[in-house]
C-alpha cells in the first residue's frame, strides 16, 4: 500500500523530534510510506527540529512550510489535497504535539488490509476509564461526552468520539466528498465526519490510549463547542 503520513506541526519544538522517532520501524514493511510534515507558520523552533528529523531518519520525509498559519483545518486539506495529486491509497494524521501515540499506527495499518473501510478513527472514549487514567481533564471529559451524544441524536449515527483527531482516510473515499470549503479551524473534524455520513461511508472506531501531558493546546473548548453545535445543526437542516 502507499500510505502518506501527515504530521500537522505549530510550535512543536519540544515534540516534534520524538513523534517521529517514536514511528515503529515494522510500518515500512512491505508498505510505500513517506512522511509529510507541514509547518505551520510555527514561531518557535519547530523548523529547526524538523532539519534534525530529516538529517537523523531515512524514511522519506517531505516538508511544507506555508508562509501564512493555514490553521487546523486548513492544514488537513493541504493534506488531502497533496494525497489525492500523488496517488496515495490511505492518509494518516499523526499531530506534532506528541498528543496521540505514534505506537499505534500499525493497528491502523493492519485494518487498511480489509478494505471495506472508508475512515478509520481512534476513540479515547471507548473506555471512559482509560480517557479520565490518561489525564484527559474532567470538563474536556464531560464536553466530549456530551457534544457526542447531542451530534449523534441529531445526525441518527453511533459514534463514539467526534473529537479525536487520530485519523486515517481512504483516499479515493477523499476524492468523493467537499472539503476545500470546509473551516479552517478544529471543527472541520466534525464537517469531514458529518460528509462521510452522508454519503454513508463505512467508519471504523478502534480503542486508542489517552495521554495529555505539558503539550500547549490552541483549541479553546467553548468556542469550539458552540460551532461544533452549530455545524452539525445546520447539517440537518
Amino acid at each position: 500500500m502507499k500510505i502518506l503520513i501527515f504530521v500537522p506541526a505549530y510550535n512543536v519544538e519540544k515534540k516534534i523530534y520524538s513523534v517521529i522517532k517514536r514511528i515503529p520501524n515494522s510500518i515500512f514493511n512491505g508498505n510505500e510510506i513517506d512522511i509529510l510534515i507541514i509547518n505551520d507558520a510555527s514561531t518557535d523552533k519547530t523548523s529547526e527540529e524538523i532539519e534534525r528529523v530529516k538529517n537523523n531518519f531515512q524514511y522519506t520525509i517531505k516538508v511544507h512550510s506555508p508562509s501564512n498559519n493555514l490553521g487546523y483545518g486548513g492544514v488537513q486539506k493541504y493534506a488531502f489535497k497533496y494525497s489525492i495529486e500523488n496517488n496515495y491509497d490511505y492518509l494518516i494524521m499523526l499531530h506534532g504535539d506528541g498528543q496521540y501515540a505514534p505506537e499505534e499506527l500499525p493497528n491502523f495499518i493492519e485494518r487498511f488490509n480489509d478494505g471495506k473501510f472508508d475512515a478509520i478513527f481512534g476513540s479515547r472514549m471507548k473506555s471512559y476509564k482509560s480517557a479520565l487514567k490518561g489525564g484527559m481533564p474532567f470538563y474536556k471529559f464531560l464536553g466530549n461526552i456530551g457534544l457526542t451524544f447531542i451530534q449523534n441524536i441529531i445526525l441518527g449515527s453511533k459514534i463514539s468520539e467526534f473529537h479525536s483527531g487520530y485519523r486515517t482516510f481512504k483516499v479515493s473515499s477523499l476524492k468523493k466528498i467537499q472539503f476545500e470549503d470546509k473551516a479552517d479551524y478544529y471543527h472541520f473534524d466534525t464537517e469531514i465526519i458529518i460528509e462521510f455520513l452522508k454519503k454513508k461511508f463505512n467508519i471504523l472506531e478502534i480503542h486508542i490510549p489517552t495521554h495529555y501531558g505539558d503539550e500547549v493546546s490552541h483549541l479553546k473548548s467553548i468556542p469550539y463547542g458552540l460551532k461544533v453545535l452549530w455545524t452539525t445543526i445546520k447539517s440537518k437542516f
